[in-house]
């Protein structure tokens, strides 16, 4: 009798006591983890894709507060069919007819001028249309909206070749060589340019 209520107490105590969870299991018990991907790099269609993470933002606790949770913002639109179809169709017009300025207006059409993608491909069709200042102001933005976005910093390195910046084009071919290597397109297209002696054209 004396031993089943030492083990009836025992019990108790085991199932009373707070379970202690490593701060690993805490996190995944309060429903954190890591964060998803972040924004497009060189395009879910068309070259490589390297971003940061997405943010974690915290968890709203208080519905009372006047204060709202900023949700990640979703880059990707692919998913959306509409803007896959059409954004397909700029890319045809710039790569495949040369009619970069029909491009922009596709591009703009698109509604989505923040996207790294869309503003990348509005900066090139500004430079190849000899628009410098434009082509710098949508470089900036499409690295704006994603930091890591490859296919723009390439551009872009390409841009300063061409206004003779080749300091700066280094510094942008630095910047591939850290997000995908020395091995990617994008590094290696803007390492044969800077090979080129100055002056000379770009078919880029």
């Amino acid at each position: 009798m004396i031993k089943s209520s030492m083990k009836l107490a025992m019990l108790a105590a085991v199932l009373t006591a707070p379970i202690i969870l490593s701060p690993h299991q805490a996190a995944l018990a309060a429903g954190g983890g890591g964060g998803g991907g972040g924004g497009a790099g060189g395009g879910e269609l068309y070259g490589s894709s390297y971003s940061t993470p997405a943010p974690a933002y915290p968890q709203q606790k208080d519905r009372k507060t006047t204060h709202r949770v900023k949700k990640p913002i979703k880059q990707s639109g692919f998913d959306d069919p509409a803007f896959r179809d059409s954004y397909r169709a700029a890319y045809a017009t710039i790569y495949e007819r040369n009619d970069y300025a029909a491009a922009i207006d596709q591009l703009h059409a698109l509604g989505r001028d923040d996207h790294p993608n869309v503003a990348n491909l509005i900066g090139y069709s500004y430079r190849k249309l000899g628009d410098y200042k434009q082509s710098q102001v949508w470089y900036e933005r499409a690295l704006k909206a994603d930091p890591n976005h490859v296919l723009t910093w390439n551009y872009y390195g390409l841009w300063q070749i061409e206004q003779g910046n080749r300091d700066a084009a280094q510094y942008h071919l630095s910047r591939i060589a850290a997000i995908c290597g020395t091995d990617c397109e994008e590094y290696r297209s803007l390492a044969a340019a800077l090979e080129k002696p100055p002056g000379t054209s770009l078919v880029y």
